[in-house]
């Protein structure tokens, strides 16, 4: 199954200066992924920008060497591709984790992030933190991962934003906690990436109608999932991103 197209976008939001999320592909290993950054000006955004080439260069190392995942993690559950860019996140964590380490507390960064690559009609999905994948397919979208927060911790609906933080962050955990899935790909599958300006804000009735949208096109659409998130009243940065097969 070829993916026929591909858009993200990423902007600070309706009320902050700086940003703090990113996205990042390679088009080559179909390697896909959205970060939400986190640390404040200066410091989370230079996160991001370390995370996405880390990402991309320890994977593009594994893939090359199928041996050398297996320091880091193996598991026969996973295909190798899976395999690859788990090992490619927990060494992007453990150096981040390292730098964080040698900082003062409010000099430290870390991140959230939804990542996919490709393998065959498998597009092998994983999550850290706050950040979401959905799947739109046949009319229905479903949530693939909850997000990873301290929100799921607590009863109350009205709980308050700081619940929100993630459990699971690049950097910022001794240890990386993750979650991951393998979706063998139909003609027509959505799979969208969000970040925490923008999932939280929506139902997937919502995404639903703005995916089904044929007149327009991925930056369109995730144009109009920024615009509707803010208007519900989101502060924080936002990215999108879209893969159509």
């Amino acid at each position: 199954m070829k993916l026929k197209s591909y858009a993200a976008l990423t902007h600070q939001g309706p009320f902050l200066e700086s940003n703090e999320d990113g996205y990042d592909f390679d088009l080559d290993q179909q390697f896909f992924f959205v970060l939400d950054g986190f640390g404040g000006s200066g410091v989370g955004d230079k996160a991001v920008g370390k995370l996405k080439d880390d990402l991309k260069s320890y994977l593009s190392q594994l893939t090359s060497d199928p041996d050398s995942t297996m320091p880091l993690y193996w598991s026969p559950r996973w295909l190798l591709e899976g395999n690859a860019m788990i090992n490619a996140m927990l060494n992007s964590h453990q150096k981040l984790f390292k730098e964080n380490s040698q900082k003062s507390l409010n000099q430290r960064a870390g991140a959230s992030a939804a990542c996919a690559i490709k393998s065959d009609d498998i597009l092998v999905l994983s999550q850290v933190g706050s950040c979401q994948a959905f799947l739109a397919r046949h009319g229905t979208v479903e949530a693939l991962f909850l997000p990873d927060t301290h929100q799921l911790l607590s009863q109350d609906a009205h709980a308050p934003t700081s619940l929100k933080a993630p459990v699971g962050a690049f950097g910022f955990f001794p240890e990386l906690s993750w979650h991951m899935k393998e979706v063998r790909v139909q003609e027509g599958d959505q799979f969208l990436f969000l970040t925490e300006g923008i999932a939280p804000w929506l139902s997937l009735t919502e995404l639903g109608h703005a995916l089904s949208r044929q007149e327009e096109d991925g930056h369109q659409k995730l144009n109009a999932l920024l615009k509707l998130s803010n208007s519900r009243g989101n502060c924080a940065n936002q990215t999108a991103m879209i893969l159509e097969f």
